[in-house]
């Protein structure tokens, strides 16, 4: 499967797997700022995508006006925006965003509700320093090692989750942002399965941290 990653604007920090993840990518695009991010590493995106007011003089220079794609619409941020354009207009199968997550609170907490508006467009992961984090809405396995910790956060309320292949498995019970959650749970093995029914799932799935 075609892979497109995408760079966005919260802090971040280029480990050389990271590096190595976006110089294999089949495309590469950054959402206004992270277009900053990607000239620390001498890579230029195929576009730039967003309201354009992030992206620093310079770096637009070094890119080109050519690359860069104009979205003023102020009822979506630049990430939805840069998402829209891959799946879209460019045909992107499945997209890895980076440098979503840190940073204001608020604009980590708007990218990783993005996840959940795009199930049943495309296939789309948060990746950060820690983790791997998708959208389960139905039903979905996703692979894991024994010992890695798996997070399950309801994007508001699902009303019945059913799991296996985690140590504290869940049968049709409710989760709820404001209530009970699925935290720091833990896989038995190399495969988990999740089925969710009315709601959505955010599924944190921890990750070795290279050394370097």
């Amino acid at each position: 499967m075609r892979e497109t990653v995408v760079v966005a604007n919260a802090p971040w920090r280029w480990r050389p797997d990271f590096v190595a993840l976006v110089r294999r990518a089949w495309m590469v695009l950054a959402a206004d700022g992270g277009a900053n991010h990607l000239a620390r590493i001498g890579v230029r995106p195929e576009a730039v995508i967003g309201d354009l007011d992030s992206i620093r003089p310079g770096v637009r220079r070094w890119i080109g006006e050519e690359r860069m794609v104009a979205r003023a619409d102020q009822n979506s941020t630049d990430l939805q925006k840069t998402l829209a354009y891959a799946f879209d207009e460019r045909g992107a199968e499945r997209v890895t965003v980076l440098a979503a997550t840190a940073g204001r609170l608020d604009h980590a907490l708007e990218n990783l509700a993005v996840l959940g508006r795009w199930i049943g467009h495309g296939e789309v992961e948060l990746r950060d320093d820690r983790h791997r984090i998708v959208a389960v809405a139905g039903t979905r396995s996703l692979a894991t090692t024994t010992g890695q910790t798996v997070s399950l956060m309801p994007l508001g309320k699902c009303a019945r989750v059913w799991t296996a292949g985690l140590r504290w498995s869940l049968d049709g019970e409710p989760l709820d942002l404001a209530g009970r959650t699925g935290i720091s749970n833990v896989a038995d093995g190399e495969l988990i399965e999740l089925r969710v029914e009315g709601g959505t799932i955010l599924v944190f799935l921890s990750e070795t941290v290279p050394e370097g």
